[in-house]
């Protein structure tokens, strides 16, 4: 998953060994439900969702949407649309969005941008009309609402029962059946309540999950995002805010990406600005994403020869990706992890490139 990078690293590593991937739910199976004075007083040592401040724009809402979210179980997921963990959690999403909706969950997309291009409303709408999201999305542009929530991960839920109590609390991918249980519990509970005659329990969603197998890790081409964890192999290496003519050493090691052609070197992302340029990455994974922009063609190849089709992600055709809008573009989609060689040739300038990620 996606952390924030910058002075709080230190801490997110040592919170990060005690709670990644663990959902946390918080209830008292002891106390009654109907017993609404021991049930208030049962909650003194919880957390309430808070208020979402300084929010940039809406999606499948408008301005009086915490009016909707009184009385209901609120699943707030905190997410970007070009992270690729958070894009593996989405059909979760819609499906509960789809089947519990009329029993009283909202699912409120905070959407807490990792780039400058994500905060561009044009571009979520494009995300959010391409993966079916129906349930509201509230642009977080300044990441107030993170703040609020005292976050650091991409993606991330938390899950508020009818009163705004957080009564469950997950970091990345995975759990889904946990946390729908969640959800089913705290339906039934608010049903119970208000007097509703609903059955809130079912059989859970199956979707087949991603299955993650040891690979390379996330790899930046901003300067500042890479600071820290610097896996730019050429010699030459980041010169921040300038145009840097690149070449590829004779030598190359796994989980490094190497850099042909003069690039711009930007805080967040490199842009080409010779007339052709290439990356070559040896990696090690089932999955091979970019994160970029920039409309261009590029020539994607496999230990020197064009990618087969067997292994070529859902961007690529006859070997080939085209690049338009910002966003995760797939390069590479096969059965098991293996590693290789990727050329990337691009063949215009212009071509803007921030992260690869893996699967």
């Amino acid at each position: 998953m996606r952390a924030e990078i910058k002075t709080a690293m230190l801490m997110v590593a040592i919170v990060a060994t005690v709670v990644v991937g663990i959902g946390v739910y918080f209830t008292s199976l002891d106390v009654p439900v109907q017993n609404t004075a021991m049930h208030k007083f049962d909650k003194l040592g919880l957390k309430k969702a808070p208020e979402m401040l300084g929010i940039a724009g809406y999606i499948n809402a408008d301005q009086t949407l915490e009016d909707h979210l009184r009385g209901k179980v609120v699943l707030y997921d905190i997410w970007t649309y070009s992270c690729i963990n958070c894009q593996r959690t989405i059909p979760y999403l819609t499906a509960w969005h789809e089947r519990y909706s009329d029993k009283g969950l909202v699912i409120v997309g905070i959407h807490s941008p990792e780039f400058e291009f994500e905060k561009d409303i044009n571009n979520v709408r494009l995300a959010v009309e391409k993966f079916g999201i129906e349930y509201p999305v509230v642009l977080d542009n300044d990441k107030k609402i993170w703040d609020a929530f005292e976050n650091r991960y991409w993606p991330r839920k938390y899950i508020a029962d009818d009163e705004g109590y957080i009564r469950y609390d997950h970091i990345g991918e995975g759990a889904y059946d946990e946390t729908e249980k969640v959800i089913q519990e705290l339906l039934q509970e608010r049903a119970e309540k208000i007097g509703l005659n609903i059955a809130v329990a079912q059989p859970l969603v199956e979707i087949r999950e991603f299955e993650h197998s040891s690979r390379t890790p996330e790899l930046y081409f901003g300067y500042n995002f890479a600071y820290g964890r610097n896996k730019l192999g050429n010699q030459e290496g980041f010169q921040p805010e300038r145009d840097v003519r690149y070449s590829i050493p004779d030598k190359i090691h796994e989980n490094y990406f190497y850099l042909e052609g003069t690039w711009k070197n930007l805080e967040d992302r490199m842009v080409l600005v010779s007339d052709t340029g290439k990356i070559v990455l040896p990696y090690h994974a089932k999955q091979v994403n970019i994160v970029a922009g920039g409309k261009s063609e590029l020539d994607i190849l496999i230990n020197d020869i064009p990618i087969p089709a067997e292994i070529s992600g859902s961007d690529v055709s006859d070997g080939k990706a085209s690049i338009s809008e910002f966003t995760l573009y797939n390069l590479v989609d096969s059965e098991i992890a293996t590693s290789q060689v990727m050329e990337i040739r691009v063949n215009s300038p212009g071509f803007e490139i921030y992260t690869f990620t893996f699967g």
